[in-house]
C-alpha cells in the first residue's frame, strides 16, 4: 500500500513520463485513443508501463481510480465521436 495518495501525477511519474499539469495535459491531448484501443494495448507504452497498467488495472487496488481517469482523459476524442455518430 501506498503511503501518499495517489494523483495522476503520480501516475506519471511512476510511468516515467512528466507530471506536471502542463505535460500531463499536452501528453492526453497528443495521445488520444479510438474507441476500441484499451489503455494497456496502446502502441506508445513501453513494455513496462504497459504491464504495469494492466496488472494494476486488473488487481482493481488502489491505482485504479487514476488509470480509469487516465483512461478516460485519453478516450475523449473517441467519446465525441460516439455521441455525434
Amino acid at each position: 500500500m501506498l503511503e501518499q495518495p495517489v494523483t495522476l501525477e503520480l501516475l506519471f511519474e511512476q510511468l516515467g513520463l512528466p507530471a506536471d499539469e502542463k505535460a500531463i495535459e499536452e501528453f492526453t491531448r497528443n495521445h488520444q485513443l479510438p474507441a476500441e484501443v484499451i489503455l494497456p494495448d496502446a502502441d506508445f507504452w513501453s513494455d513496462g508501463q504497459s504491464t504495469f497498467l494492466r496488472e494494476h488495472w486488473q488487481q482493481d487496488d488502489e491505482w485504479i481510480v487514476v488509470i480509469d481517469k487516465l483512461n478516460q482523459l485519453l478516450h475523449v476524442e473517441s467519446d465525441k465521436q460516439q455521441t455525434t455518430a
